[in-house]
């Protein structure tokens, strides 16, 4: 009798997830996120002893190497950590049961949170695994026809480049491609260049919110409002902005938007999220076989067949941790820590710094270069020398190093990053 009793209280708390009143997150961090609010002083742009809270709550401030490519994959806080390796093992018991009986219920209300993060409907939202498959859903499911024109940038990400490149091999769709030279601090000189290349073929527009390979945020809205002007619907790629960024999806105004939750949001890793704008979701084919597939069905999307269901249920806690923070907060404080290290770098000489320093054109990643030396170069450098990781970027007219802080990171990991380069620079 005991046992069958622990055996529904295991099964009821699995069920209840992150969203019950018992959620991990409550138990490890509720208390000390509200100790800390009594430090925040909004009058500073510093409020280093509450970040210090935030720091602790991830294993990654307490690593020997210093991440700063944050832009391709994030850690994750120690809640999420203890989330994912409570369901893996309750799956690992009996996954036929756990997984399909009880986290699958889990799925409704994840899809709610996320919806409330989002701003949207949760009609609209589907739950997968990545940037990639949310936008190749898009991209492949759209009812285009031989002829139709696509208009996106070389600076858009590979997966979703050869996305359309394959549909043009397959379907005989146009896809062209504009080239931008970043930085830019001027949201017209882009909506232009989308605007000139329009032509009564196009279709569809494929925006990257914000460029992974450099920071740049590109002005969707806008894009979105001239496109919707000439009957055109816009794709946006928001790998990089969701849980960094304070917007709703909506605001956007685009028709289609994937993301990724493993980067700023810092769900596991394995994570994404698909919007559809509800009256486009019949149209759009899914990628994966479903018994209906034109229905207007979100959840047609979601016919993945077997997949973590552990790492979707610890999604739960990462949007726990981002609520306890705030988004607003969030952002800016990544942008203070971008442009902490990036100013500083600007000034040494034979350094260039290749992305803006406005809040409204960048926020947490910056390109970073040293005259006459490659981008691989200084990447390892920087691991070898300095025990800093980053990322070299050589892709199109862009190379330099990209560097991409987090809210875990500490100023005196930023000043070892700028120690480094000096030093580097100085060597070259």
């Amino acid at each position: 009798m005991n046992n069958r009793r622990s055996f529904f209280r295991k099964s009821a708390a699995l069920g209840m997830g992150a969203f019950g009143i018992n959620s991990l997150f409550n138990q490890l961090h509720a208390e000390d996120f509200l100790e800390a609010e009594k430090l925040w002083n909004p009058a500073s742009d510093e409020n280093e002893d509450y970040w210090s809270v935030i720091q602790d709550a991830y294993t990654a401030s307490k690593s020997d190497i210093i991440i700063l490519n944050n832009g391709g994959v994030s850690p994750s806080p120690i809640v999420v950590q203890e989330a994912l390796d409570k369901y893996n093992k309750a799956a690992a018991q009996g996954p036929s049961y756990y997984m399909w009986r009880i986290m699958d219920k889990g799925r409704e209300p994840l899809r709610q949170r996320l919806a409330k993060l989002a701003g949207c409907d949760a009609e609209e939202i589907a739950i997968n695994r990545n940037a990639t498959e949310a936008l190749n859903t898009i991209i492949f499911g759209l009812p285009l026809q031989k002829g139709d024109e696509i208009i996106g940038t070389i600076q858009d990400y590979p997966n979703m480049i050869q996305a359309y490149k394959q549909r043009q091999m397959r379907d005989g769709v146009v896809y062209k491609q504009l080239s931008f030279d970043f930085p830019i601090e001027n949201d017209e000189q882009i909506v232009k260049a989308f605007a000139d290349a329009v032509t009564p073929q196009t279709k569809i527009i494929h925006v990257t919110h914000i460029i992974n390979w450099v920071g740049q945020i590109m002005p969707v809205k806008k894009i979105a409002q001239m496109a919707h002007a000439k009957g055109i619907e816009v794709v946006c790629d928001g790998a990089h902005t969701f849980g960094l960024l304070d917007y709703k999806i909506p605001d956007l105004e685009c028709d289609y938007f994937g993301t990724s939750l493993h980067k700023f949001l810092s769900a596991p890793v394995g994570s994404g999220m698909m919007w559809i704008k509800k009256d486009k979701i019949e149209k759009i084919w899914p990628l994966l076989c479903n018994s209906e597939p034109k229905s207007a069905n979100i959840r047609k999307f979601e016919t993945l067949g077997t997949r973590s269901f552990p790492i979707e249920q610890a999604i739960g806690e990462a949007v726990n941790f981002q609520e306890g923070i705030g988004t607003k907060r969030k952002q800016e404080r990544i942008h203070f820590l971008k442009k902490y290290w990036a100013e500083k770098a600007a000034k040494i000489p034979g350094v260039k710094i290749h992305t803006s320093m406005k809040p409204e054109y960048s926020c947490a990643i910056a390109g970073v270069s040293i005259d006459g030396m490659k981008p691989e170069t200084l990447d390892s450098r920087l691991m070898n020398e300095f025990k800093i990781h980053t990322v070299g970027i050589n892709w199109e007219n862009i190379h330099c190093v990209r560097v991409t802080p987090h809210v875990y990171t500490k100023l005196s990991d930023l000043d070892r990053l700028v120690e480094g380069i000096e030093k580097i620079s100085k060597k070259a």
